[in-house]
């Protein structure tokens, strides 16, 4: 009696093995294709962001170039002018 209910553990532990490896494999899959999508979705936010930071450090820098020049041409003004 107690070798047919070890006997029949045993199946039963086999036969929910057999039948959840299947499932496993797949999902694996897909997630490792999910993964990669994601990834991807990753690098493009990335990429948008630092093309983002990089307009705006390059307008603030145009701006300020723009206003020294604009102040060094003052200073420059003002001490060609005639006394």
């Amino acid at each position: 009696m107690q070798m047919k209910l070890t006997l029949s553990k045993l199946m039963i532990a086999g036969l929910l093995c057999a039948g959840i490896a299947p499932i496993a494999i797949a999902q694996d899959t897909q997630s490792s294709k999910q993964d990669v999508k994601d990834a991807g979705s990753d690098v493009k936010d990335a990429a948008k962001k630092t093309g983002h930071a990089t307009k705006k450090t390059t307008k603030k820098v145009a701006h300020k170039t723009a206003k020294k020049t604009k102040e060094g041409a003052e200073k420059v003004e003002d001490k060609t002018q005639p006394q």
